[in-house]
């Protein structure tokens, strides 16, 4: 009666072998670089427009705003998609959607009235000033999403094989945390 106990304490030693194959949140494997990114623009995009707010708002204020509402939202993505739980992956969609659009309205607008944007905000012509990386990474950063609704929605477990299943389902005996393979899972059931 006292073979089943032990054999659920080894738990812990059976967690670190599945835990790569389960990503706990946005924060991994690709979204390492997508966090990244963002804080990149995060930092270029609030240092950029602090220095034209400070200095010569005057010129060219409704440019210097939408940099200034572009660094908000890149530094919204870059927290959310960097804490990863539920709660802010829904806030990074949000800013993810708004930054898309933002892109595509400042985008067309800067092309449409020149004379509005006598300076370039990060958004301007589709951020052509920067590679177009603003166009492209909200996109990026709305498949990684969606990429994780999906995740949550088939219960969140990514096994690597079907060894991998059977670890799980003995407990971690495959590794020789209760004793040998065949042994360990009768004993557990």
């Amino acid at each position: 009666m006292a073979s089943p106990e032990p054999a659920a304490s080894p738990e812990p030693g059976a967690s670190p072998d599945p835990a790569p194959s389960r990503p706990a949140s946005t924060r991994t494997g690709p979204g390492r670089l997508l966090v990244a990114v963002y804080a990149l623009f995060a930092l270029s995009a609030s240092a950029r427009a602090g220095v034209q707010i400070a200095t010569k708002f005057s010129h060219a204020p409704v440019a210097y705003l939408l940099s200034a509402f572009a660094a908000v939202v890149y530094i919204v993505a870059t927290v959310t998609l960097g804490v990863g739980s539920p709660t802010a992956r829904r806030i990074a969609l949000l800013s993810c959607s708004i930054e898309l659009a933002g892109v595509l309205a400042v985008g067309t607008w800067s092309l449409a009235d020149p004379a509005t944007f006598p300076d370039a905000t990060v958004w301007s012509s589709y951020g052509s000033g920067y590679g177009f990386v603003p166009l492209v990474l909200p996109v990026f950063g709305l498949l990684w999403l969606r990429y994780w609704a999906r995740r949550s929605k088939t219960g969140g477990t990514i096994v690597a094989s079907a060894e991998d299943t059977g670890e799980a389902a003995a407990g971690g005996a495959a590794h020789g945390a209760g004793g040998a393979p065949g042994h360990s899972a009768g004993s557990v059931g």
